[in-house]
């Protein structure tokens, strides 16, 4: 929407109202530019966190609104360490997703459909979400919805995203979302995909909503790695979406994806702003309805910038904690034993006898290593 400001200039420009040399065509002109509408959409989504934090927190507790917690009989040891947990307002992934929505609309272009795409899947994951979040408040249990009925919406939604971004965006000198490209080697491993293209894209947000909300076990873990994150991915769109840096990298280069970086610098002004109040100790939880929203959004924006493999680098403490359930599962399955004190590997830890803060902290600085090495792939082609 503000971008209409720097059409304004040229209509204004065209009528002769102004010249190229007043103060109002260069005030209108920093408009244009990317690198300004996301560090606006940034303090923008960070702003709107701060300003209805509280009284979200507020609307939750007066509605009962709280965090279900698992008995002692469910989890054991780890019931002493969260048990008091338990009340705290959740569902505060409205605010992330409505920071995000909303600084999004106001600062990037509306014809660009890679920043539709990366909210339909945001808006679609947080539903499902929501509705996950509802249930278990309705319920008073830690449940929600059921695991076949979680996997089949994240499909469709997956589906829809990944069919908009391997269809719906034209082609830009060559360059086609359905390529495949892998870190380290300068042309595309596949120049086109096909349908399977859909399929991959469908795998790649699916996994990345529910390793995101494996993640999300301790106040502001999930938060914090979602902000190394999506600015690694501002990086990865500026450089795809500006054809001399991407020429000069050897990345593909697509100029639709100009735009996402001012998504993603929304993101993680939405997750800094959210961590303000989800800090440890945390005054609310972001839920289901932040963290499968959160996975979808990093995982369409990794598309769109053609960066979707680097995402298992960059996104390396998620990686970390769904293969450690995977693995804790067929372990136990296959032999019996369990290889972890309890999964996610976050709860390892913490039965080991590390503080919640320790755990939070150390992810924290993982995810912000694997976010700088994932960068570093840019330079070795």
């Amino acid at each position: 929407m503000i971008y209409w400001l720097y059409e304004l200039r040229n209509w204004l420009e065209a009528a002769d109202w102004i010249s190229d040399d007043s103060p109002v065509y260069k005030l209108l002109n920093i408009f244009r530019y990317h690198t300004f509408r996301a560090g606006g959409a940034a303090i923008t989504s960070f702003a709107l966190s701060l300003l209805f934090g509280e009284r979200l927190i507020r609307k939750l507790i007066s509605l009962k609104i709280g965090q279900p917690i698992r008995t002692a009989a469910e989890v054991h040891a780890l019931f002493e360490l969260h048990g008091k947990k338990a009340g705290t307002p959740t569902m505060g992934g409205i605010l992330i997703l409505a920071s995000i929505v909303i600084s999004t609309l106001v600062w990037a272009k509306w014809d660009n459909i890679m920043v539709w795409s990366v909210l339909f899947a945001t808006l679609g994951l947080g539903a499902l979400g929501f509705y996950d979040d509802y249930l278990k408040i309705s319920k008073k249990n830690s449940k929600g919805v059921s695991a076949r009925t979680k996997l089949v919406w994240q499909c469709g939604v997956a589906l829809i995203a990944g069919a908009l971004l391997a269809y719906a965006v034209p082609p830009d000198e060559g360059v086609t979302l359905r390529a495949l490209y892998v870190p380290f080697i300068k042309d595309a491993l596949i120049t086109d995909m096909g349908l399977f293209s859909v399929l991959f894209f469908t795998l790649i947000i699916v996994g990345s909503s529910n390793a995101v909300n494996l993640t999300d076990g301790l106040d502001g873990l999930a938060t914090g790695c979602s902000l190394t994150t999506a600015l690694a991915y501002a990086g990865f769109g500026y450089i795809c979406g500006n054809a001399k840096y991407s020429e000069y990298l050897g990345v593909a280069h697509h100029t639709l994806a100009n735009e996402l970086p001012i998504v993603a610098m929304a993101l993680a002004g939405a997750c800094l702003g959210f961590l303000w109040f989800n800090a440890h100790p945390a005054k609310m939880f972001m839920g289901d309805t932040g963290s499968l929203a959160l996975g979808g959004c990093i995982a369409t924006l990794a598309i769109g910038c053609k960066q979707e493999i680097v995402l298992a680098l960059v996104g390396g403490v998620f990686v970390m904690e769904a293969m450690s359930v995977i693995i804790q599962v067929a372990s136990f399955k296959k032999r019996g034993k369990r290889v972890f004190k309890m999964a996610p590997i976050h709860h390892h830890f913490e039965l080991g006898g590390w503080h919640e803060n320790q755990v939070i902290v150390r992810f924290w600085i993982l995810s912000l290593l694997f976010a700088l090495l994932g960068l570093a792939t840019l330079k070795l082609r």
